[in-house]
Protein backbone atom coordinates (compact mmCIF):
# COMPACT_ATOMS: atom_id res chain seq x y z
CA UNK A 1 0.00 0.00 0.00
CA UNK A 2 1.62 3.49 -1.19
CA UNK A 3 2.09 5.96 1.69
CA UNK A 4 -0.52 8.79 -0.11
CA UNK A 5 -3.13 5.72 0.11
CA UNK A 6 -5.97 6.66 2.08
CA UNK A 7 -7.10 4.11 5.18
CA UNK A 8 -10.82 3.68 4.82
CA UNK A 9 -12.84 5.38 7.46
CA UNK A 10 -15.07 4.03 9.80
CA UNK A 11 -18.41 4.59 8.91
CA UNK A 12 -20.11 7.13 10.48
CA UNK A 13 -22.36 5.68 13.88
CA UNK A 14 -25.42 7.27 13.93
CA UNK A 15 -26.46 9.44 17.11
CA UNK A 16 -27.65 7.39 19.76
CA UNK A 17 -31.34 8.21 20.64
CA UNK A 18 -32.57 8.72 24.33
CA UNK A 19 -36.19 7.47 24.39
CA UNK A 20 -38.42 10.73 25.84
CA UNK A 21 -39.82 9.12 28.39
CA UNK A 22 -36.78 8.68 30.52
CA UNK A 23 -36.42 12.32 31.54
CA UNK A 24 -37.23 13.26 34.45
CA UNK A 25 -39.26 16.38 33.76
CA UNK A 26 -41.44 14.40 30.92
CA UNK A 27 -42.58 11.70 33.59
CA UNK A 28 -43.44 14.95 36.01
CA UNK A 29 -45.42 16.45 33.15
CA UNK A 30 -46.42 12.96 32.39
CA UNK A 31 -47.88 12.17 36.15
CA UNK A 32 -49.57 16.32 35.87
CA UNK A 33 -51.40 15.04 32.81
CA UNK A 34 -52.79 11.50 34.91
CA UNK A 35 -53.66 13.12 37.56
CA UNK A 36 -56.08 16.03 36.02
CA UNK A 37 -57.53 12.94 33.98
CA UNK A 38 -57.73 10.56 37.46
CA UNK A 39 -59.58 13.53 39.15
CA UNK A 40 -61.47 13.96 36.72
CA UNK A 41 -62.70 10.31 36.49
CA UNK A 42 -63.20 10.66 39.91
CA UNK A 43 -65.07 13.17 40.02
CA UNK A 44 -67.40 11.60 37.34
CA UNK A 45 -67.75 8.43 39.29
CA UNK A 46 -68.86 10.77 42.31
CA UNK A 47 -69.58 9.41 45.96
CA UNK A 48 -71.23 6.11 47.18
CA UNK A 49 -74.41 5.64 48.47
CA UNK A 50 -73.38 6.50 52.31
CA UNK A 51 -71.31 9.79 50.54
CA UNK A 52 -68.14 8.36 51.17
CA UNK A 53 -65.25 8.98 48.97
CA UNK A 54 -65.21 6.33 45.65
CA UNK A 55 -62.58 4.03 45.15
CA UNK A 56 -60.75 5.96 43.08
CA UNK A 57 -60.63 9.04 45.03
CA UNK A 58 -59.72 6.83 48.26
CA UNK A 59 -57.13 5.43 46.62
CA UNK A 60 -55.04 8.48 44.93
CA UNK A 61 -55.52 9.91 48.43
CA UNK A 62 -53.68 6.86 49.90
CA UNK A 63 -51.28 7.01 47.37
CA UNK A 64 -50.82 11.02 47.69
CA UNK A 65 -50.36 11.24 51.35
CA UNK A 66 -47.78 7.84 51.51
CA UNK A 67 -45.81 9.95 49.02
CA UNK A 68 -45.85 13.04 51.24
CA UNK A 69 -45.35 11.17 54.31
CA UNK A 70 -42.17 9.18 52.57
CA UNK A 71 -41.12 12.78 51.93
CA UNK A 72 -41.05 13.88 55.43
CA UNK A 73 -39.72 10.79 56.58
CA UNK A 74 -36.43 11.85 55.91
CA UNK A 75 -36.55 15.22 56.71
CA UNK A 76 -35.32 15.22 60.41
CA UNK A 77 -32.23 12.06 59.32
CA UNK A 78 -30.89 14.13 56.75
CA UNK A 79 -31.23 17.84 58.68
CA UNK A 80 -29.50 15.59 61.90
CA UNK A 81 -26.66 13.97 59.92
CA UNK A 82 -26.07 16.84 57.06
CA UNK A 83 -25.81 19.52 59.83
CA UNK A 84 -23.09 17.55 62.33
CA UNK A 85 -21.32 16.25 59.01
CA UNK A 86 -21.24 19.66 57.51
CA UNK A 87 -19.93 21.00 61.11
CA UNK A 88 -17.54 18.68 61.12
CA UNK A 89 -15.89 20.27 58.51
CA UNK A 90 -15.62 23.79 59.09
CA UNK A 91 -12.24 24.02 59.39
CA UNK A 92 -12.34 23.84 55.11
CA UNK A 93 -14.67 26.67 55.30
CA UNK A 94 -12.70 29.91 56.43
CA UNK A 95 -15.51 32.32 55.77
CA UNK A 96 -19.14 30.10 57.84
CA UNK A 97 -19.75 33.72 59.77
CA UNK A 98 -20.22 35.57 56.24
CA UNK A 99 -21.83 32.76 54.74
CA UNK A 100 -24.72 33.19 57.56
CA UNK A 101 -24.77 36.60 57.27
CA UNK A 102 -25.14 36.97 53.91
CA UNK A 103 -27.61 34.37 53.91
CA UNK A 104 -30.30 36.43 56.13
CA UNK A 105 -29.14 39.24 54.22
CA UNK A 106 -30.44 37.87 50.76
CA UNK A 107 -33.36 36.13 52.49
CA UNK A 108 -34.43 39.77 53.15
CA UNK A 109 -33.62 41.30 49.88
CA UNK A 110 -35.63 38.87 47.81
CA UNK A 111 -38.71 38.97 50.67
CA UNK A 112 -38.21 42.67 50.04
CA UNK A 113 -38.89 42.70 46.78
CA UNK A 114 -41.72 40.48 46.50
CA UNK A 115 -43.72 42.14 49.37
CA UNK A 116 -43.83 45.37 47.11
CA UNK A 117 -44.82 42.85 44.10
CA UNK A 118 -47.52 41.71 46.18
CA UNK A 119 -48.57 44.91 47.26
CA UNK A 120 -48.54 46.71 43.70
CA UNK A 121 -50.63 43.67 42.36
CA UNK A 122 -52.88 44.50 45.47
CA UNK A 123 -53.34 48.20 44.56
CA UNK A 124 -53.85 47.34 40.87
CA UNK A 125 -56.56 44.81 41.39
CA UNK A 126 -58.59 46.62 44.23
CA UNK A 127 -61.39 47.58 42.25
CA UNK A 128 -62.59 44.01 41.51
CA UNK A 129 -60.34 42.46 44.86
CA UNK A 130 -63.17 42.16 46.65
CA UNK A 131 -66.34 41.82 44.79
CA UNK A 132 -68.88 39.10 45.25
CA UNK A 133 -67.40 38.46 48.41
CA UNK A 134 -69.52 38.01 51.47
CA UNK A 135 -69.01 38.38 54.82
CA UNK A 136 -70.77 34.64 55.89
CA UNK A 137 -67.53 32.83 55.93
CA UNK A 138 -65.47 34.99 58.40
CA UNK A 139 -64.01 33.95 61.30
CA UNK A 140 -61.17 33.46 63.76
CA UNK A 141 -58.52 31.38 62.77
CA UNK A 142 -57.18 28.31 64.97
CA UNK A 143 -53.81 29.78 64.79
CA UNK A 144 -52.47 33.21 65.63
CA UNK A 145 -48.95 34.56 64.91
CA UNK A 146 -46.87 36.25 67.16
CA UNK A 147 -43.41 37.91 67.44
CA UNK A 148 -42.06 35.64 70.24
CA UNK A 149 -42.41 32.47 68.24
CA UNK A 150 -38.74 32.46 66.73
CA UNK A 151 -37.32 32.63 70.44
CA UNK A 152 -39.79 30.23 71.82
CA UNK A 153 -39.16 27.93 68.49
CA UNK A 154 -35.35 27.88 68.97
CA UNK A 155 -35.47 25.90 72.43
CA UNK A 156 -35.86 22.36 71.46
CA UNK A 157 -38.84 20.72 73.44
CA UNK A 158 -36.58 17.13 73.74
CA UNK A 159 -33.49 16.13 72.39
CA UNK A 160 -34.76 14.99 68.47
CA UNK A 161 -37.04 17.99 68.07
CA UNK A 162 -39.89 15.50 67.99
CA UNK A 163 -43.70 16.33 69.14
CA UNK A 164 -46.77 14.31 69.34
CA UNK A 165 -50.37 15.58 69.63
CA UNK A 166 -53.65 13.89 70.07
CA UNK A 167 -56.55 14.39 67.41
CA UNK A 168 -59.85 13.26 68.15
CA UNK A 169 -62.67 13.53 70.35
CA UNK A 170 -63.30 11.07 73.57
CA UNK A 171 -66.07 9.92 71.97
CA UNK A 172 -64.31 8.91 68.96
CA UNK A 173 -60.89 8.18 70.28
CA UNK A 174 -57.98 10.16 70.00
CA UNK A 175 -55.00 9.39 67.99
CA UNK A 176 -51.34 10.00 68.19
CA UNK A 177 -49.72 12.86 65.58
CA UNK A 178 -46.07 12.90 65.65
CA UNK A 179 -44.75 15.99 64.80
CA UNK A 180 -41.51 17.96 64.60
CA UNK A 181 -39.80 21.32 64.21
CA UNK A 182 -37.26 21.72 61.44
CA UNK A 183 -35.77 24.69 63.72
CA UNK A 184 -34.97 23.19 67.02
CA UNK A 185 -33.44 20.21 64.83
CA UNK A 186 -30.64 22.62 63.43
CA UNK A 187 -29.79 23.86 66.50
CA UNK A 188 -29.63 20.37 68.32
CA UNK A 189 -27.23 19.36 65.27
CA UNK A 190 -25.19 22.27 65.59
CA UNK A 191 -25.15 22.12 69.09
CA UNK A 192 -23.43 18.28 68.90
CA UNK A 193 -21.78 19.34 65.78
CA UNK A 194 -19.96 22.11 67.81
CA UNK A 195 -19.57 19.76 70.60
CA UNK A 196 -17.92 17.03 68.30
CA UNK A 197 -15.19 19.69 67.30
CA UNK A 198 -14.78 20.71 70.62
CA UNK A 199 -13.94 16.97 71.65
CA UNK A 200 -11.72 16.58 69.30
CA UNK A 201 -9.99 12.58 68.81
CA UNK A 202 -12.42 10.68 70.52
CA UNK A 203 -15.79 11.99 68.30
CA UNK A 204 -14.34 10.98 65.53
CA UNK A 205 -16.41 7.53 65.44
CA UNK A 206 -19.57 9.68 65.88
CA UNK A 207 -18.50 12.01 62.84
CA UNK A 208 -17.98 9.27 60.61
CA UNK A 209 -21.34 7.59 61.61
CA UNK A 210 -23.26 10.47 60.46
CA UNK A 211 -21.05 11.26 57.14
CA UNK A 212 -22.34 7.28 57.04
CA UNK A 213 -26.19 8.11 57.87
CA UNK A 214 -25.89 10.53 55.86
CA UNK A 215 -24.65 8.60 52.37
CA UNK A 216 -27.28 6.26 53.52
CA UNK A 217 -30.09 8.89 53.83
CA UNK A 218 -29.31 10.43 50.26
CA UNK A 219 -29.62 7.48 48.77
CA UNK A 220 -32.76 6.21 50.04
CA UNK A 221 -33.69 10.02 48.97
CA UNK A 222 -33.09 9.27 45.92
CA UNK A 223 -35.46 6.01 45.17
CA UNK A 224 -37.82 8.28 46.71
CA UNK A 225 -37.28 10.97 44.06
CA UNK A 226 -37.47 8.75 41.55
CA UNK A 227 -41.45 7.53 42.47
CA UNK A 228 -42.60 11.58 42.22
CA UNK A 229 -43.89 10.68 39.03
CA UNK A 230 -46.15 8.64 40.85
CA UNK A 231 -46.99 11.04 43.83
CA UNK A 232 -47.60 13.64 41.68
CA UNK A 233 -50.20 11.80 39.63
CA UNK A 234 -51.93 11.02 43.01
CA UNK A 235 -51.68 14.06 44.72
CA UNK A 236 -52.86 16.16 41.99
CA UNK A 237 -56.07 13.62 41.18
CA UNK A 238 -57.02 13.96 45.01
CA UNK A 239 -56.23 17.65 44.43
CA UNK A 240 -58.75 18.02 41.40
CA UNK A 241 -61.36 16.04 43.53
CA UNK A 242 -61.23 17.66 46.74
CA UNK A 243 -60.80 20.99 46.06
CA UNK A 244 -61.87 21.34 42.48
CA UNK A 245 -62.66 25.40 40.97
CA UNK A 246 -66.49 25.66 42.46
CA UNK A 247 -64.73 27.70 45.06
CA UNK A 248 -63.45 30.32 42.77
CA UNK A 249 -66.68 32.04 41.63
CA UNK A 250 -66.71 34.65 44.92
CA UNK A 251 -62.77 34.80 45.33
CA UNK A 252 -61.63 34.46 41.71
CA UNK A 253 -60.13 37.92 41.71
CA UNK A 254 -57.57 37.16 44.46
CA UNK A 255 -56.59 33.86 43.41
CA UNK A 256 -55.89 35.35 40.07
CA UNK A 257 -53.84 38.43 41.48
CA UNK A 258 -52.09 36.35 43.71
CA UNK A 259 -50.74 34.30 40.87
CA UNK A 260 -50.20 37.07 39.17
CA UNK A 261 -47.99 38.58 41.72
CA UNK A 262 -46.15 34.89 42.41
CA UNK A 263 -45.42 34.55 38.86
CA UNK A 264 -44.23 37.95 38.81
CA UNK A 265 -41.80 37.26 41.31
CA UNK A 266 -40.85 33.67 39.79
CA UNK A 267 -40.07 35.09 36.37
CA UNK A 268 -38.69 39.18 36.89
CA UNK A 269 -37.42 38.98 40.65
CA UNK A 270 -35.46 35.77 40.81
CA UNK A 271 -34.19 36.37 37.29
CA UNK A 272 -33.00 39.85 37.87
CA UNK A 273 -30.60 38.23 40.77
CA UNK A 274 -29.62 35.49 38.87
CA UNK A 275 -28.78 38.06 36.22
CA UNK A 276 -26.61 40.58 38.10
CA UNK A 277 -24.91 37.45 40.02
CA UNK A 278 -23.77 36.36 36.94
CA UNK A 279 -25.90 33.23 36.80
CA UNK A 280 -27.65 31.57 33.98
CA UNK A 281 -31.10 31.91 34.33
CA UNK A 282 -32.35 29.07 32.26
CA UNK A 283 -29.69 26.76 33.65
CA UNK A 284 -30.88 27.23 37.37
CA UNK A 285 -34.76 26.84 36.24
CA UNK A 286 -33.58 23.49 34.93
CA UNK A 287 -32.00 22.36 37.56
CA UNK A 288 -34.63 22.76 40.36
CA UNK A 289 -37.49 21.77 38.12
CA UNK A 290 -37.88 18.65 40.44
CA UNK A 291 -38.13 21.15 43.35
CA UNK A 292 -40.82 23.24 41.87
CA UNK A 293 -42.83 20.28 40.72
CA UNK A 294 -42.58 18.58 43.95
CA UNK A 295 -43.53 21.65 46.42
CA UNK A 296 -46.44 22.44 44.19
CA UNK A 297 -47.91 19.49 44.30
CA UNK A 298 -46.92 18.42 47.99
CA UNK A 299 -47.85 21.84 49.19
CA UNK A 300 -45.21 21.87 51.94
CA UNK A 301 -41.87 23.59 51.91
CA UNK A 302 -40.76 20.97 54.86
CA UNK A 303 -41.93 17.77 53.21
CA UNK A 304 -39.73 18.38 49.35
CA UNK A 305 -36.58 20.04 51.62
CA UNK A 306 -34.58 17.17 51.42
CA UNK A 307 -35.21 17.28 47.55
CA UNK A 308 -34.34 21.31 48.05
CA UNK A 309 -30.72 20.20 49.98
CA UNK A 310 -29.90 17.19 47.13
CA UNK A 311 -30.85 19.95 44.29
CA UNK A 312 -28.83 22.68 45.59
CA UNK A 313 -25.59 20.44 46.55
CA UNK A 314 -25.90 18.30 43.22
CA UNK A 315 -27.54 20.43 40.41
CA UNK A 316 -26.82 23.53 41.41
CA UNK A 317 -23.36 22.83 42.79
CA UNK A 318 -23.80 24.85 46.20
CA UNK A 319 -21.45 23.23 48.79
CA UNK A 320 -22.59 20.62 50.78
CA UNK A 321 -20.96 22.05 53.95
CA UNK A 322 -23.12 24.90 53.26
CA UNK A 323 -26.23 23.68 51.68
CA UNK A 324 -26.83 22.03 55.01
CA UNK A 325 -27.43 25.01 56.93
CA UNK A 326 -29.02 27.15 54.11
CA UNK A 327 -31.42 24.88 53.35
CA UNK A 328 -33.08 23.79 56.16
CA UNK A 329 -33.24 27.42 57.22
CA UNK A 330 -34.89 28.83 54.32
CA UNK A 331 -37.45 26.29 54.85
CA UNK A 332 -38.31 27.40 57.81
CA UNK A 333 -37.78 31.15 57.51
CA UNK A 334 -37.31 31.46 53.88
CA UNK A 335 -40.75 31.94 52.23
CA UNK A 336 -41.56 34.97 49.45
CA UNK A 337 -44.83 33.05 48.54
CA UNK A 338 -46.47 32.31 51.77
CA UNK A 339 -44.85 35.05 53.93
CA UNK A 340 -44.46 38.07 51.25
CA UNK A 341 -46.78 38.15 48.15
CA UNK A 342 -49.68 36.27 50.26
CA UNK A 343 -49.73 38.41 53.36
CA UNK A 344 -49.49 41.64 51.66
CA UNK A 345 -52.10 41.10 49.14
CA UNK A 346 -54.40 39.67 51.80
CA UNK A 347 -53.91 42.68 53.90
CA UNK A 348 -55.49 44.60 51.23
CA UNK A 349 -58.01 42.45 50.30
CA UNK A 350 -58.99 41.92 54.01
CA UNK A 351 -58.70 46.00 55.01
CA UNK A 352 -60.78 46.81 51.85
CA UNK A 353 -63.47 43.93 52.51
CA UNK A 354 -63.91 46.17 56.33
CA UNK A 355 -63.58 49.34 54.83
CA UNK A 356 -60.38 49.87 56.35
CA UNK A 357 -58.54 52.94 53.89
CA UNK A 358 -54.73 51.65 54.14
CA UNK A 359 -51.82 54.38 54.57
CA UNK A 360 -48.71 54.88 53.94
CA UNK A 361 -47.91 53.26 57.09
CA UNK A 362 -49.96 50.21 57.17
CA UNK A 363 -47.86 49.37 53.93
CA UNK A 364 -44.33 50.08 55.60
CA UNK A 365 -45.88 47.87 58.45
CA UNK A 366 -46.81 44.89 55.61
CA UNK A 367 -43.13 45.67 54.36
CA UNK A 368 -41.56 45.18 58.22
CA UNK A 369 -43.75 41.90 58.93
CA UNK A 370 -42.55 40.01 55.41
CA UNK A 371 -39.09 40.29 55.60
CA UNK A 372 -39.14 39.84 59.67
CA UNK A 373 -41.71 38.10 60.58
CA UNK A 374 -41.44 34.97 58.68
CA UNK A 375 -38.59 34.13 60.88
CA UNK A 376 -40.55 35.43 63.62
CA UNK A 377 -42.95 32.76 63.08
CA UNK A 378 -40.22 30.11 62.34
CA UNK A 379 -41.60 28.14 65.35
CA UNK A 380 -44.99 27.68 63.81
CA UNK A 381 -44.68 28.90 60.18
CA UNK A 382 -47.33 28.85 57.46
CA UNK A 383 -49.15 30.48 56.01
CA UNK A 384 -52.15 31.36 57.92
CA UNK A 385 -49.72 32.16 60.58
CA UNK A 386 -48.19 34.50 58.76
CA UNK A 387 -51.16 36.11 58.06
CA UNK A 388 -52.42 37.00 61.12
CA UNK A 389 -49.38 38.39 61.84
CA UNK A 390 -49.83 40.88 59.36
CA UNK A 391 -52.90 41.18 60.33
CA UNK A 392 -52.67 41.79 64.26
CA UNK A 393 -49.90 44.08 63.40
CA UNK A 394 -51.77 46.45 61.38
CA UNK A 395 -54.75 46.16 63.67
CA UNK A 396 -57.21 44.83 60.94
CA UNK A 397 -60.15 42.19 61.97
CA UNK A 398 -58.55 38.27 62.48
CA UNK A 399 -62.04 37.11 61.27
CA UNK A 400 -60.96 38.41 57.86
CA UNK A 401 -58.60 35.25 57.41
CA UNK A 402 -61.43 33.08 57.30
CA UNK A 403 -62.84 35.14 54.29
CA UNK A 404 -59.86 33.67 52.10
CA UNK A 405 -59.96 29.94 53.59
CA UNK A 406 -62.23 28.24 50.41
CA UNK A 407 -59.34 28.68 47.98
CA UNK A 408 -56.35 27.66 50.70
CA UNK A 409 -55.14 24.94 49.19
CA UNK A 410 -55.69 26.19 45.25
CA UNK A 411 -53.32 29.31 45.86
CA UNK A 412 -50.85 27.11 48.43
CA UNK A 413 -49.50 25.46 45.63
CA UNK A 414 -48.12 28.57 43.96
CA UNK A 415 -47.52 29.52 47.27
CA UNK A 416 -45.08 26.49 47.90
CA UNK A 417 -43.99 26.19 44.50
CA UNK A 418 -42.87 29.58 44.76
CA UNK A 419 -41.08 29.29 48.44
CA UNK A 420 -38.92 26.26 47.54
CA UNK A 421 -37.63 27.93 44.27
CA UNK A 422 -36.47 30.83 46.39
CA UNK A 423 -34.65 28.20 48.98
CA UNK A 424 -32.66 27.18 46.39
CA UNK A 425 -31.86 30.29 44.57
CA UNK A 426 -30.42 32.21 47.54
CA UNK A 427 -27.76 29.36 48.56
CA UNK A 428 -26.69 29.55 45.28
CA UNK A 429 -26.45 32.81 44.96
CA UNK A 430 -24.54 33.24 48.51
CA UNK A 431 -22.20 30.71 47.21
CA UNK A 432 -21.75 32.68 43.67
CA UNK A 433 -20.82 35.92 45.59
CA UNK A 434 -18.30 34.21 48.01
CA UNK A 435 -16.34 31.97 45.19
CA UNK A 436 -17.59 28.57 46.28
CA UNK A 437 -20.11 27.82 43.39
CA UNK A 438 -19.14 24.46 41.37
CA UNK A 439 -20.04 25.91 37.98
CA UNK A 440 -19.17 22.85 36.57
CA UNK A 441 -21.74 21.10 38.49
CA UNK A 442 -24.36 24.19 37.62
CA UNK A 443 -23.47 24.43 34.05
CA UNK A 444 -23.68 20.69 33.48
CA UNK A 445 -26.65 18.74 31.53
CA UNK A 446 -28.91 16.93 33.84
CA UNK A 447 -29.01 13.34 33.46
CA UNK A 448 -32.66 13.35 33.86
CA UNK A 449 -33.12 16.75 32.41
CA UNK A 450 -32.96 18.00 36.19
CA UNK A 451 -31.99 15.76 38.22
CA UNK A 452 -28.32 14.95 38.23
CA UNK A 453 -28.44 12.49 41.64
Amino acid sequence: MSADTAAPSAPPQAPKRTNPLSKFSVQIVIGLVVGLVLGAIAIAIGQTPDGEANWLTATLSEIGGAYVGLLRLLVVPLVFTAVISSIARLREVSNAARLAVQTLIWFGITAFASVLIGIAVGLVTSPWLTAGVSGDAAGEPGRVGSWTAFLTGLIPSNIFGLEVGLRGSAEAGFTASPSFNVLQIIVISIALGVAALKVGEKAAPFISFADSALAVVQKVLWWVIRLAPIGTAALIGRAVVTYGWSSLTSLGTFVIALYVGLILVWAVVYPVVLKLNGLPIAQFYRNVWPVITLGFVTRSSIGVMPVTEQVAERNLGVPRSYASFAVPLGATTKMDGCAAVFPALAAIFVAQFYGVDLTITHYLLIIFVSVLGSAATAGTTGATVMLTLTLSTLGLPLAGVGLLLAVEPIVDMGRTALNVTGQALVPTVVAKREGILDREIYDATPDFEGVKI
